[in-house]
């Protein structure tokens, strides 16, 4: 069941149009990406989204509420971690929770967020003593704190180190995994690759696909690429009879093998049955951002 809905969104400044047409659906449970370069109008959809900003045309539904219509309500389902958003420099850090809590009906324990997220020892810091990392898990305890249905993330990591980076992800999956829906908002291949279930690239104000991340990738190219030295001379004919193998090419002293489904296990069980050892073994294959540049026609950071 769709538990968000945006049907032809449309979203402008002025003489600029940042959304155009816009439109997909989030299913229940799961993580849903909207990936796209800065300026793709990633932040603008899941402001309509959130209601915090008025479309100029379409249609957006949130657990069958209207963002603009039915605010009040929706603040009671919707919790929401802004791109930039910042708390008094002297605001500690239980304070800031008890303040949310107070804004909900039925709020979660927020000691008890705290914990899960590692701020208990932070509880009594203040906001400007916090590092990055730890504000951002602060902003998404604040995000959760009202015990959404759903939790519009965006731009989560950025600023993060690669550790903390990966120690957010963890977080946002088990967020998922307490029943939370998840709107992510991001420009990192590997976080979207990571995280989302499905994805919906947008460019230029406009949705190019929605798909798994494999899906999107398969549309480039589903074939992979065995790279690798054997260690005794091989007859390509052994490999080339493989139904995974399209094709085998020689690299200097390596071989290259290209083909589809399950290649890797089917190229290194017969080099186990010829005796031969796979040395400097590399599986190349289609990338997200491989993607990227056949949907959209530019790289992804251009």
């Amino acid at each position: 069941m769709a538990i968000i809905e945006v049907d032809g969104l449309v979203k402008r400044y002025g003489e600029h149009t940042a959304v155009d047409g816009v439109g997909f659906a989030v299913e229940q449970g799961e993580i849903f990406g909207i990936l796209g370069p800065n300026g793709a109008g990633k932040t603008t959809t899941v402001e309509c989204v959130e209601g915090l900003r008025t479309p100029d045309g379409g249609t957006v539904r949130v657990c069958g509420l209207d963002p603009q219509r039915d605010d009040g309500d929706l603040r009671q389902l919707l919790g929401a971690q802004l791109q930039e958003s910042e708390l008094p420099d002297k605001l500690k850090v239980g304070e800031a929770m008890e303040l949310y809590s107070s804004f909900y009906r039925d709020p979660v324990d927020w000691r008890e967020l705290l914990r899960t997220l590692n701020l208990t020892e932070k509880r009594n810091t203040q906001f400007r003593r916090l590092s990055g990392g730890q504000k951002q898990r602060l902003s998404i305890a604040l995000a959760l704190v009202g015990d959404p249905k759903v939790a519009v993330l965006d731009e989560l990591t950025t600023g993060l180190d690669p550790q903390a980076r990966r120690d957010t992800w963890d977080l946002i999956e088990a967020v998922r995994d307490r029943g939370v829906t998840i709107l992510l908002v991001t420009h990192f291949m590997e976080e979207a690759e990571r995280l989302c279930d499905r994805l919906a690239v947008i460019d230029s104000g406009r949705v190019v696909a929605v798909d798994t991340p494999a899906g999107l990738v398969s549309r480039v190219d589903d074939r992979q690429r065995v790279r690798f030295r054997p260690s005794a001379p091989l007859d390509h004919a052994v490999l080339t009879a493989l139904p995974e193998v399209t094709s085998v090419e020689r690299a200097g002293s390596r071989l290259v093998v290209t083909g589809t489904g399950d290649l890797l296990l089917a190229v290194t069980a017969v080099l186990a049955r010829h005796r031969v050892t796979a040395a400097e073994l590399r599986v190349e294959q289609a990338s997200l951002d491989d993607a990227f540049v056949t949907l959209t026609g530019r790289p992804f950071d251009s």
